[in-house]
């Protein structure tokens, strides 16, 4: 019984990360020509997506490929692990609106 709650608890997590990817770049994508402040995105998405769940899933959709990071207002590009969260913003990439039309798909972002 134990190892089935688990098994239920695991594909839960797998579900919510996918939803949640969803929802961010759907969030970032409001604004497709320019960037959005990440404190912006989390504020759209609170209650139902905590902080936590938003960096990770921004981290996800950095090393993919479908978003870029910058220090807000200025040029230089960074990630989560060499910036703090409320100094980024974000932008979709060509692959992320690629994504978003349809063009490409990702089994770890429901759209």
């Amino acid at each position: 019984m134990e190892a089935n709650e688990e098994k239920l608890k695991a594909q839960a997590r797998k579900n919510g990360f996918r939803r949640n990817n969803g929802a961010v770049i759907r969030a970032v994508n409001i604004i497709r020509t320019d960037y959005v402040q990440l404190d912006t995105v989390l504020s759209a998405l609170q209650p139902k997506i905590g902080r936590a769940e938003v960096m990770d899933c921004v981290n996800y959709l950095t090393e993919a490929e479908y978003i870029r990071l910058r220090v807000i207002g200025t040029d230089r590009q960074s990630t989560l692990a060499d910036s703090d969260f409320s100094d980024l913003e974000a932008k979709l990439t060509a692959k992320g609106i690629r994504l978003i039309n349809g063009a490409e798909a990702d089994p770890c972002i429901d759209l």
